[in-house]
């Protein structure tokens, strides 16, 4: 068996004549539709959170808090809890698909098709994608139903950029995650011990700007303050930090996170017995 597995998730021998498209749409599609059967769960839950968090943030300190960068505080809240619903549902897509086949035993189903790891890396990430990307959308239409306007658009590209590549990075990391973890306890340590915190303390909720040169610093080493800076400044019009440079630090560890993903589904690192 194991000499069979690394024939299809190693440098297998291509056989068909090219990439096996058919079978990368076929595990996209498992993926997606592994979530949309349990919607209210995996959309309509983050949609009624974000909701939840935007209204209670409006009626509690909306009305007290000054402008910041001269977009008022629902307007420069919603980007960010719309980030951070991107971010978490992405990562949970990959991170629980692969968890769970390892834990019921069933990730032979994975890798006994003819899919090279890179076929294997584009359809799960592209899963991850679709997920965050599908809980974003939901949210916004549920925005424009709020008794209050929080959404504005200044560039469309830049928000889809942002979008898109944060979607990315979240659901490679969550394919790392999914394939480390042994069980459910390891997925909740890095998802409320790190992914958590450091979307917290990136901006979602407050301008980095208010803070001290010491925290500013210290703010511009998390990745998630320039996900969440470019993509607001796509709605605002407004950001704190250089968004070029953000998207430079977004490709990067994009192109990282990618590179790690293949090498574990070649290597068959903790998916192979």
């Amino acid at each position: 068996m194991a000499e069979l597995l690394d024939g299809v998730t190693g440098p297998r021998a291509v056989a068909q004549g090219g990439p096996n498209w058919l079978g990368t749409w076929t595990l996209y599609k498992k993926e997606v539709m592994r979530f949309l059967k349990v919607l209210p769960q995996t959309v309509l839950a983050p949609l009624a959170t974000t909701v939840l968090f935007m209204i209670v943030f409006k009626v509690a300190v909306g009305g007290s808090r000054p402008a910041t960068g001269g977009v008022p505080f629902e307007f420069f809240l919603a980007p960010g809890l719309l980030m951070m619903a991107i971010t978490q549902n992405a990562f949970m897509n990959t991170s629980s698909s692969l968890l769970v086949a390892k834990v019921q035993g069933n990730v032979v189903d994975i890798l006994m098709p003819p899919l090279s790891a890179a076929e294997l890396t584009l359809a799960f990430i592209l899963g991850g994608i679709t997920r965050g990307l599908v809980v974003a959308l939901a949210t916004v239409a549920a925005m424009f139903v709020l008794p209050f306007p929080c959404l504005m658009l200044s560039d469309i590209g830049v928000v889809l950029y942002f979008g898109f590549a944060s979607a990315m990075l979240l659901s490679g990391l969550g394919v790392i995650t999914g394939v480390w973890a042994e069980k459910f306890d390891h997925v909740a340590v890095m998802t409320n011990f790190i992914i958590t915190p450091l979307t917290f303390l990136s901006g979602t909720f407050y301008s980095v700007d208010r803070l001290g040169p010491f925290w500013t610093a210290v703010s511009h080493s998390n990745p998630f303050f320039y996900m969440i800076d470019g993509f607001r400044s796509g709605f605002t019009g407004h950001a704190v930090s250089n968004i070029g440079v953000g998207a430079l630090v977004l490709l990067v560890l994009n192109v990282l996170v990618l590179i790690a993903c293949h090498q574990i589904f070649k290597s068959g690192y903790r998916l192979k017995a």
